[in-house]
């Protein structure tokens, strides 16, 4: 198993969605990733590169996969393989779609400053998860706990972060060491077709789906995602 593993988390998330991986690879040093109040891709990058061992293995879910590809492209001899879960490379769309999408992200942020961090949580959760999740408290709650631990504040930079994204496709196109990427099959946030996209863009890409799951893969399937992580790596090593 690999010396370093670093865990890079998504909006609004933390080591709470990494807890069976951390768990799953006891001979490893493992680190997760704390953005605070950095409000840019690079910004996130940056951080990871200077509180990171020198040689490591990059995981990152969701926006955290946007920040591992962002490694990449600043430091590519550091990262010996790359691990992107539930995620996207595209740059926000010009146009009404992306007007669309800064409308919808700004909207969760007036309800995070009226309503405070769970309301966010419990209207963003119902598309994040497979859908029978959600009749399941104990889960649910895990995630709310998750949110809520966040301020609106780091919310704000997070969502600046996402709407200033850089565009990664030519990232894609130029790695070279070992990329695995992983997606929930009913992931509706990420789409499978996107990684299939990816896949396509990335000459040195595996892809894995994870079978009923949504776009928590981590939490909502972590067995399955850890079968696929360690035989990749002990493939790959």
């Amino acid at each position: 198993m690999p010396a370093n593993l670093v865990f890079l988390p998504g909006l609004l998330c933390d080591q709470t969605v990494w807890s069976e991986q951390l768990n799953a690879f006891p001979d490893s040093r493992c680190l997760v990733a704390d953005y605070g109040e950095l409000d840019s891709i690079e910004a996130m990058a940056q951080q990871v590169l200077a509180t990171s061992p020198e040689e490591f293995v990059l995981v990152g879910h969701s926006m955290g996969g946007r920040v591992a590809l962002e490694v990449a492209r600043l430091a590519p001899e550091r990262v010996s393989h790359l691990v992107l879960l539930d995620t996207g490379y595209q740059a926000r769309s010009e146009g009404s779609a992306g007007e669309q999408e800064r409308a919808g992200r700004m909207a969760l942020l007036g309800l995070a400053q009226s309503q405070g961090m769970r309301a966010v949580g419990e209207k963003w959760v119902q598309g994040m998860v497979h859908p029978e999740r959600l009749d399941q408290p104990e889960f649910i709650e895990l995630i709310l706990a998750m949110i809520e631990a966040k301020t609106p504040a780091i919310f704000a930079a997070q969502i600046h972060t996402l709407l200033n994204r850089p565009d990664a496709t030519q990232v894609l196109q130029q790695l070279t060491c070992p990329t695995l990427l992983m997606c929930g099959r009913e992931d509706s946030w990420s789409p499978l077709a996107r990684h299939q996209d990816m896949a396509q863009l990335c000459p040195t890409a595996e892809l894995a789906v994870i079978e009923h799951s949504g776009h928590m893969s981590t939490m909502e399937q972590p067995a399955a995602v850890n079968q696929v992580l360690a035989d990749w790596l002990t493939s790959h090593h």
